[in-house]
């Protein structure tokens, strides 16, 4: 759960790692699929909860992403083919 909505006397003692960080990306994948179907049967309320997760992890990966130190990136983004 993203730190905004952690009590202030429990923030900075979670353990984050790349297996959580992974879980929560898949976890996104999931939530975009599900909404994107829902939409598509044009259901959208139902949407409202999946949207709240996803924000909800959106937002712990960006507090996840500020607060770590600046490190390269594992990959490379790729070239245009125009150059």
């Amino acid at each position: 759960m993203s730190v905004v909505f952690v009590p202030r006397r429990q923030r900075g003692k979670a353990e984050i790692n790349q297996e959580i960080i992974q879980r929560l990306l898949d976890e996104n994948d999931q939530l975009v699929r599900c909404i994107a179907e829902y939409m598509q049967r044009g259901r959208a309320t139902e949407c409202v909860q999946y949207q709240q997760i996803l924000h909800r992890n959106i937002v712990y990966l960006g507090t996840i992403a500020d607060a770590s130190p600046d490190t390269p990136p594992t990959t490379e983004a790729p070239q245009e083919n125009g150059e």
